[in-house]
């Protein structure tokens, strides 16, 4: 997916590129397919901010994905269409029932291409399986973690996982962010990798864009006051009076490690991601 590049007729178009949407092959989405998205402003259901920096841009709607790819049956892809929910391309399908779904669509998935659910189905963008009858070293994602859930991992414009090995009723799958983590043979996966590849290259060009996306404007802590921040307050360009950054809520920032030491699902990462 090449990107469209502007003239610099205003200081925002001088640096803006947009996608060319050329995979793009249907306009409007199917209507039985949509719903209404409800706008939370990053707050939680007791109405505290649990998400800072959102609120405002455009109204949406969401658009229901099959990620459980239960249909065992031939389906035929429709067109491929924009999806405001997330930084992939979606494909609509419809089986020989008539019944239309979306799936995140791969590189590579044309108008008039069959896909299909099965254990016996074909190594082919599109097509899920369980990871069990998939070949070690194909490129992979949309994959579950537990059987029957719908798929969790890998599920972003351009992005793939691998399957790298398969042994006593598991696999080892290098996950995009570099993790090799261990799933269990009967998840599902579909094969390829997510479309949209160059979704990264886009520039915004302006601030107005972000707005559009919801997302409002982020402020340094140092220059605020040291009501508001722990590294605000002082006299013209203070530091920030910490041995090293924190949180507006004083916990350290900046490389400082979250996960739970004690995770359940520790056990099944073989490999951290940027480990040494």
């Amino acid at each position: 997916m090449p990107t469209v590049k502007f003239k610099p007729t205003t200081p925002s178009r001088r640096n803006m590129t947009a996608p060319s949407f050329e995979e793009v092959t249907r306009k409007s989405p199917e209507k039985k397919l949509i719903v209404i998205k409800k706008k939370n402003s990053g707050r939680n259901s007791y109405g505290k901010i649990t998400v800072r920096h959102r609120g405002g841009g455009n109204k949406i709607k969401y658009r229901l994905i099959d990620f459980k790819r239960q249909d065992a049956s031939a389906n035929t892809v429709l067109g491929i269409e924009y999806d405001p929910n997330r930084s992939a391309y979606i494909a609509l399908l419809e089986n020989g029932e008539g019944k239309r779904s979306y799936i995140v669509a791969p590189v590579g998935l044309k108008d008039g291409d069959v896909v299909y659910s099965a254990p016996d189905a074909d190594i082919k963008p599109g097509n899920t399986l369980p990871i069990s009858n998939i070949p070690v070293g194909t490129m992979i994602h949309n994959i579950e973690l537990y059987p029957g859930k719908g798929a969790q991992l890998v599920r972003s414009a351009g992005v793939f996982a691998q399957l790298i090995a398969k042994e006593n009723g598991q696999a080892q799958v290098r996950l995009p962010s570099g993790e090799v983590r261990i799933i269990r043979l009967d998840c599902k996966a579909t094969i390829g990798q997510v479309g949209n590849i160059e979704h990264d290259t886009v520039k915004l060009g302006k601030a107005g864009k972000k707005r559009h996306m919801g997302i409002r404007p982020t402020v340094r802590g140092s220059v605020m006051n040291a009501v508001d921040h722990p590294h605000g307050g002082g006299e013209g360009k203070s530091p920030i009076g910490h041995p090293g950054p924190v949180t507006p809520w004083g916990k350290p920032a900046l490389g400082y490690k979250t996960r739970n030491t004690k995770a359940r699902t520790n056990k099944f990462i073989i490999k951290r991601r940027n480990a040494k």
